[in-house]
C-alpha cells in the first residue's frame, strides 16, 4: 500500500534523511522508531507530500506520488505531531471544517463526522469547544479530523506526546480498530513500549539513517540475551551446571536472587527442573524478554531517549 524507495534529504550542508526505504502492507501497523532528531518527522513529511526529497520516491499501491496536485495524496491521512485544530470551534464545528476542505458535503459530511466522533469518543461533547478539552481529547480529536476522508494510509506522527494513560489506552483501541478494517498504519515514536503493543514490523533510524528493519521477534533475536530470568531462591544452586546449560548467557546471584540472562525462554523448564534435581526450592519466579530499548543501545552504543 505504502512504500518509499531511497529518501534523501538534506538542509544545507546537514543531510537529516538518508537512503531511506520502507514498506507497508494494508492491515499492518509499521513502527517508524528513533530518537528525537532521527529524521522520523521529515520522513514523515517527504511520504505525505509535504516536504519534497532531494533523492528517491513515494509510491502509494504501486504508483509515484508526483507533485503538490497528485490525486494519491488523497488516499493517505496525516495526524500531525502538532495539534492542528481551531481552539475556538466546537468538536463538530471543527471536523465538518476539515470535511469541506476534502470536498465533502450533505448527507456524507454529516454522516463521517458523526463516525469520527464516534471513534474519537466525543460524540457526547461535539458541541464544547476544544479549549474546553483536556490534552487526551484534543489529541483524539486530531485523529478523527485524518480520518474523515477514509484514507487507505493512515501515518501518526507521536501522536501520544503529552497525553494522560487513559487517552492513551484509547488512542491505541483506535489503532487497532482501525488496522483490523485493512488500513495501512505507519506510527512513528520514541516509545519502545507503544512501538511493541502496536506494531508488526519495526524500522529503526538514527541519524538520518535505517539501521534495523524486520519484525520484532526478529529484531530480539539479534541480542545475546533476548530474555531475562529472575528467581528468589531457598537454598544452594550449582551455579556451574546452571551456566552450562546452552541458553544461559550470563548469571548473576545476590543472596536469594539469582538473575540469568538468556536466548530463549524455552529454556525455563529445564532450569527449574535443574535446581528442583539440585533440591533447591525456587519461592519465587518472574520472567521477560529482552526490550527494544536494549536493541536500540546494543544497535548504536546509547539509550533512545540520548
Amino acid at each position: 500500500m505504502l512504500t518509499v524507495q531511497g529518501l534523501c534529504k538534506s538542509f544545507g550542508s546537514r543531510q537529516v534523511v538518508s537512503e531511506l526505504s520502507l514498506g507497508l502492507k494494508a492491515g499492518q501497523t509499521l513502527g517508524l522508531l528513533g530518537p528525537n532528531g532521527a529524521g522520523k518527522s521529515t520522513t514523515v513529511a517527504m511520504i505525505c507530500g509535504l516536504l519534497p526529497p532531494d533523492r528517491g520516491q513515494v509510491l502509494i499501491d504501486g504508483q509515484a506520488m508526483v507533485g503538490d496536485a497528485d490525486a494519491k495524496k488523497r488516499r493517505i491521512g496525516l495526524v500531525p505531531q502538532e495539534l492542528a485544530l481551531y481552539e475556538t470551534l466546537s468538536a463538530q464545528a471543527n471536523l465538518e471544517t476539515f470535511a469541506s476542505l476534502y470536498g465533502l458535503g450533505g448527507e456524507t459530511r454529516r454522516q463521517r463526522v458523526a463516525a469520527a466522533l464516534q471513534v474519537a469518543g466525543l460524540s457526547e461533547r461535539a458541541m464544547d469547544k476544544v479549549e474546553q478539552f483536556s490534552g487526551g481529547m484534543k489529541r483524539r480529536l486530531n485523529i478523527a479530523c485524518a480520518l474523515l476522508h477514509e484514507p487507505d494510509v493512515l501515518i501518526f506522527d507521536e501522536p501520544t506526546v503529552g497525553v494522560d494513560p487513559q487517552s492513551r489506552n484509547a488512542i491505541f483501541d483506535t489503532l487497532i480498530q482501525l488496522r483490523s478494517q485493512g488500513r495501512a498504519l505507519l506510527y512513528t515514536t520514541h516509545y519502545m513500549e507503544e512501538a511493541e503493543r502496536l506494531c508488526d514490523s519495526i524500522v529503526i533510524m538514527d541519524q538520518g539513517r535505517v539501521i534495523a528493519s524486520d519484525t520484532l521477534g526478529a529484531l530480539l533475536s539479534r541480542l545475546p540475551m533476548a530474555a531475562s530470568l529472575e528467581l528468589r531462591l531457598a537454598g544452594e544452586p550449582d551455579e556451574a551446571a546452571l551456566r552450562a546449560v546452552p541458553a544461559v548467557q550470563s548469571l548473576e546471584r545476590q543472596g536469594e536472587q539469582l538473575r540469568m540472562g538468556l536466548t530463549t525462554l524455552e529454556a525455563v523448564p529445564a532450569l527449574l527442573l535443574q535446581l528442583q534435581q539440585q533440591g533447591v526450592q525456587v519461592l519465587q519466579l518472574s520472567s521477560g524478554r529482552a526490550s527494544l530499548e536494549a536493541l536500540f543501545l546494543s544497535l548504536t552504543g546509547r539509550s533512545l531517549r540520548d
